[in-house]
C-alpha cells in the first residue's frame, strides 16, 4: 500500500481513500493507522471528521444502498408490467454497481462483525426482497415461467449481478459499456425467465 500525501482533502476523498482500503484489506483488517498512511494525513485529522473506521463504513455502505433503494422509486421501477420493471431495476441494478464500484464491493463484502455490518445486511436483503416481490408479480401476471422457483431465481439473479464486482473493471469512458453490460445482464436473466410468446 503506498501513502499519499494530500495538501488538502474532504470528507468525501477521505471516504474514497477508506472504502479503497477496507477492499484492499478487508474491514477488520484495516486499522486507523492503516488509513492515516493512505491517506497522507494524521489519525487525528481522520477523528477530525469521523468519529472512527466503522463511521466511514457506514457512510460507505450507505452510499451503496441509497443507490441501489433509489432505483426502486424511479419511474421505470413503478410504471407498467411487472415483469418490465423488474428487468428496468435489474439493468439499472447493474447500472449502480458499476457507477458506484468500490462502494458495492465494499457493501457485498461486510460480514456482519459488526452493528453498522449487520445494518448493511438487513438492508441488502430488504432490497433483494422488494426484487423478488417484483419477480413473484411477474410470475402472478403470466411473464415468467411457472416452472421456475421465484426465490432460486432471485439468488441466481443476484449471484449474477453480485459477481461483478469480482471481475468487472470499468474503462475510462464507460458509459456505453456500462448500458451494454446492463444490457447483457438482463437478457441472459429474462430470456431465459420469460414465457414463450
Amino acid at each position: 500500500m503506498t501513502t499519499v500525501k494530500r495538501d488538502t482533502y474532504t470528507p468525501e476523498t477521505l471516504l474514497s481513500v477508506a472504502v479503497r482500503v477496507f477492499n484492499e484489506r478487508g474491514y477488520d483488517g484495516t486499522s486507523m493507522e492503516h488509513l492515516s498512511k493512505a491517506a497522507g494525513i494524521s489519525k487525528s485529522s481522520i477523528y477530525h471528521h469521523v468519529s472512527g473506521k466503522e463511521e466511514l463504513l457506514r457512510r460507505a455502505v450507505s452510499r451503496a444502498l441509497d443507490g441501489l433503494f433509489a432505483i426502486l422509486d424511479e419511474p421505470g421501477a413503478v410504471r407498467g408490467r411487472a415483469v418490465e420493471r423488474v428487468e428496468y431495476v435489474t439493468r439499472r441494478t447493474v447500472e449502480v454497481l458499476i457507477a458506484e464500484l468500490p462502494y458495492v464491493t465494499l457493501l457485498l463484502r461486510v460480514r456482519g462483525n459488526t452493528g453498522t455490518e449487520r445494518w448493511a445486511m438487513e438492508r441488502r436483503r430488504e432490497f433483494d426482497h422488494k426484487v423478488a416481490e417484483l419477480l413473484k408479480a411477474a410470475a402472478e401476471e403470466g411473464d415468467l415461467r411457472a416452472d421456475v422457483d421465484i426465490r432460486l431465481a432471485t439468488r441466481l439473479l443476484f449471484g449474477m449481478i453480485n459477481s461483478l464486482v469480482e471481475w468487472y473493471r470499468p474503462h475510462p469512458d464507460a458509459t456505453a459499456e456500462r448500458e451494454q453490460l446492463a444490457e447483457t445482464v438482463a437478457h441472459l436473466a429474462f430470456d431465459g425467465l420469460r414465457t414463450a410468446r
